[in-house]
């Protein structure tokens, strides 16, 4: 059973909890708690512990002289030290008694995450909606933009999160990317529309991917094909396959800045960590300006003006309160769609 938080949602972020080894060769928990995480924010740590904001499962404030062993479980508020204001601004499709969608721009994290606690799109809506209580029923990645749904109230909650884990909530994205040199307009339309089914596992944040042994006419790739995708380069083949999305090619032309490109439409079946970018890199149509597939790129700083070409553009369901049907439909443009 998850333990309940002690302490309130402030400023529009939850309480973390964090578990403390019972033994160990640290005599506090504040030393432990430095050693592991203090390479963050060293001085933020004790900052926290001298003002009280670490406390245990009943909300009563830790010293930096609680001995290892006193607790199992601590709670804190997450921060980050100096956190840079995203250029970037959400847009409010539809507000309801018991849900709220939103339109999501690309670069804002769904979530707090990484170097990203106020500047996600949950805590922003908290705090300029005034909705503490406010939960995403599902995620979009950082780097892709559209519809997000988010609800108010604990009591309904579950009723919307069941829609998408019976996969019952019908999903469609865009998608740009760069036409492969040599390939005609014609060659490229004559591939599509197709289906893409591969294996994807994510063990420990790395993601990895096979392309399965499935007729080009179903995949779009010879069946000899294989691309193994994940942060260490391991190829090792999986087989099996547990992702599936529909793709579409609704035109071709130039984009913009001088690409040859086309512009998709992608439905997915399964819900799997970024499978719309690598079943599009599994094509050898890596989605535009994405720094992950079909190649790892180095990290670096966001470039605002190459956001990834990959749009959340509707999510369609039948509300389980009402039994009435839902289109909500994202207003974003992908900025490299052919002219």
């Amino acid at each position: 059973m998850t333990q309940k938080s002690p302490l309130p949602v402030r400023n529009g972020v939850n309480a973390t909890r964090l578990r403390v080894p019972l033994t160990g060769p640290w005599p506090t928990v504040h030393d432990y708690v430095l050693e592991t995480f203090g390479h963050i924010d060293h001085g933020g740590i004790t900052r926290r512990f001298d003002d009280g904001d670490v406390v245990d499962v009943h909300g009563q404030p830790l010293s930096t002289s609680t001995a290892l062993g006193a607790l199992e479980f601590l709670w804190y508020y997450r921060s980050v030290s100096q956190e840079v204001p995203l250029p970037v601004t959400e847009e409010l499709i539809h507000e309801d008694e018991h849900l709220v969608v939103v339109d999501k721009p690309h670069f804002l994290p769904t979530t707090p995450a990484g170097r990203y606690v106020q500047e996600s799109l949950l805590v922003r809506l908290r705090n300029t909606l005034n909705l503490p209580d406010l939960v995403p029923i599902h995620r979009l990645d950082r780097g892709t933009a559209g519809v997000v749904l988010f609800s108010k109230q604990p009591a309904t909650r579950g009723a919307y999160q069941l829609l998408f884990e019976n996969r019952v909530v019908q999903k469609s994205y865009e998608c740009v990317s760069a036409i492969p040199t040599g390939l005609s307009p014609a060659a490229m339309a004559s591939r599509f529309p197709l289906t893409v089914r591969n294996k994807i596992e994510k063990t420990k944040g790395v993601v990895i991917s096979q392309l399965a042994s499935y007729a080009p006419e179903h995949s779009g790739k010879r069946p000899h094909d294989r691309t193994a995708r994940q942060g260490k380069r391991r190829t090792d083949p999986i087989p099996g396959a547990n992702s599936s999305s529909q793709i579409e090619l609704l035109t071709t032309g130039r984009s913009p800045s001088g690409h040859d490109v086309g512009h998709f439409r992608l439905n997915p079946h399964t819900g799997k960590t970024h499978q719309l970018r690598i079943h599009m890199a599994l094509l050898g149509l890596g989605i535009l300006n994405d720094r992950f597939y079909p190649d790892l790129l180095d990290d670096a700083p966001d470039e605002f003006d190459k956001p990834l070409q990959l749009l959340a553009r509707t999510l369609d369901f039948t509300d389980p309160l009402s039994g009435m049907p839902r289109r909500f439909i994202s207003s974003r443009t992908l900025q490299e769609s052919p002219q």
